[in-house]
């Protein structure tokens, strides 16, 4: 979706309203009322990223047009990915939670968020959802929002390291592998720094374009980016590829990784022999494309793994195996723990994606 695209799709649901709104309109408004529930093992940068540009738009207004709260599940402050804690304003085990009154509440969690089973909290968001209150997911949240039931019809996004697994888990859902989508009274983002991404459209779309503008440079953001852009780079820039069918070949693989494919069917593809391809493959990856076949897919099956509770079997048919004894034995050499083990250690060790260098298929990986 282009830049105006997206601010007359966000205007369309604020309601009718000049961009640039005068000085008169932005005092004339009651301020917005914005909660951030914290769950276990959140990103501190997708947090950040989302509040920050809330006390930037206030700055730079000269007057309080977001207030915003910090929520907790329980009394006991979350612990961020990085280990800081944030102490909460209001905790969902209070019996005054429901008294609080938001607009928008925006889930944010990271780790593995298919781990979190609080049905106080999922109970509390659906009542948000009666309410009227916008609901936003940042990261994992959105998966926080899904199993709450507050997602039904509504596209969404969360972090790509969580797609697959939500894909399996919700099969009903339109999930989209972006970095931020509004629909309706429904938000979500991708983490990271995608959350300054949908707060400069949120912010545009509620006080114009050029407080929106200030805000970005407040914290240099010299590239907005709209929310149907890739969460993650292009293989030619993530690989430093510099042929143009090999890059091409690098992301049908990607795409088609569960699907039977030789070195012929991808060069044909590419328009390119099967042996030049194989040799870019050697020359520029240091590797073969099976190898490369092969990394993607147990790498696809290790977050399955993690963040899905489908039986082995069926992690390693939607990876692109073809059973489970040879899944087992292949990862097991590959990663030195079985695919039963790898999940309950994973169960008790959450780690963030937006905080873990993600490991990239290609050299030094074997069949």
């Amino acid at each position: 979706m282009h830049r105006a695209e997206r601010v007359l799709a966000a205007v369309a649901f604020f309601s009718e309203r000049d961009i640039n709104m005068s000085l008169g309109d932005v005092e004339a408004r009651p301020v917005r009322r914005i909660g951030f529930l914290l769950i276990e093992n959140f990103s501190l940068m997708s947090f950040s990223a989302a509040v920050e540009p809330l006390r930037a738009a206030n700055v730079l207004a000269e007057r309080q047009l977001y207030s915003w709260t910090i929520i907790a599940p329980s009394t006991t402050a979350a612990a961020s990915s990085s280990g800081a804690r944030l102490s909460p304003d209001m905790v969902l085990s209070s019996f005054a939670a429901d008294r609080w009154r938001f607009d928008d509440i925006f889930v944010c969690a990271g780790g593995n968020p298919a781990t979190f089973e609080d049905q106080t909290t999922f109970a509390w968001l659906r009542r948000q959802a009666r309410r009227g209150t916008r609901l936003g997911g940042v990261s994992g949240g959105t998966w926080i929002l899904a199993r709450a039931g507050v997602m039904s019809c509504h596209r969404c996004t969360i972090h790509w390291e969580h797609v697959a697994a939500f894909r399996e888990a919700f099969p009903e859902i339109d999930v989209r592998p972006t970095l931020f989508e509004i629909d309706g009274d429904r938000l979500s983002c991708a983490g990271g720094i995608a959350s300054l991404d949908l707060m400069h459209a949120l912010i545009e779309a509620d006080y114009g374009a050029e407080l929106a503008r200030r805000v970005s440079e407040w914290f240099l953001q010299t590239s907005v980016r709209t929310g149907d852009g890739s969460q993650r780079m292009e293989p030619s820039a993530r690989f430093n590829v510099h042929s143009a069918p090999l890059a091409a070949a690098l992301m049908l693989l990607q795409r088609r990784y569960a699907e039977p494919i030789d070195a012929s069917i991808l060069a044909k593809a590419v328009g390119i022999s099967a042996r030049h391809l194989q040799r870019l493959f050697l020359n520029q990856l240091g590797t073969t494309l099976e190898r490369h076949l092969f990394a993607i897919r147990v790498e696809h099956a290790r977050q399955l793994l993690r963040q899905s509770t489908l039986p082995v079997l069926d992690v390693a048919l939607a990876s692109g195996f073809l059973s489970a004894s040879h899944f087992s034995r292949v990862y097991r050499a590959q990663f030195g723990i079985s695919p039963r083990h790898e999940r309950y250690a994973r169960a008790s060790h959450g780690v963030s994606p937006d905080d873990r260098k993600p490991e990239q298929p290609g050299k030094g990986t074997h069949q």
